[in-house]
């Protein structure tokens, strides 16, 4: 079973500001709740790179590896989810919303896993991740409207 995801946060940086800061991977452990991201293989900047996001507390943590599908800055990243538990695709938006002002939409349609048990467990676990990508994003916004390149 599939589910689809998708939150955004408005942002007070214009929107190549806010994309820089959202493709900087290895920074996003400064937003993203527990969390730390690096360039697997590739520059992280094109189409077939990949980068590994490892979500967890202390010792215990999971894998999302990805691989980028599509690389349209400064609006439109796509990933692909290759791991054994986080598998389906997702999508990094950011829309312009004048000068000073973007919004960013982060979406996933996730394979669940674990067959049935995970569609059960689903609609329990669901409110946890949505809440923890919430806080993630209003971070992120905060971390996009102060981001100097290069910090």
């Amino acid at each position: 079973m599939t589910t689809d995801v998708m939150l955004s946060v408005d942002v007070a940086a214009p929107a190549g500001t806010t994309w820089l800061a959202l493709t900087d991977w290895e920074r996003q452990g400064e937003w993203m709740l527990g969390t730390e991201v690096r360039v697997t293989e590739g520059n992280g900047r094109s189409v077939g790179s990949r980068i590994a996001a490892v979500t967890g507390i202390g010792p215990v943590g999971l894998t999302d590896t990805m691989e980028i599908t599509g690389w349209e800055p400064p609006s439109r990243c796509t990933v692909r989810h290759l791991g054994r538990l986080v598998r389906g695709t997702g999508a990094f938006h950011v829309q312009d919303r004048g000068p000073d002002r973007s919004v960013f939409i982060w979406s996933e349609r996730l394979i669940l896993p674990f067959g049935p048990l995970g569609t059960l467990g689903w609609p329990l676990a669901k409110p946890v991740f949505t809440a923890g990508l919430r806080y993630s994003l209003q971070r992120f916004a905060r971390f996009a409207e102060a981001y100097v390149v290069g910090q």
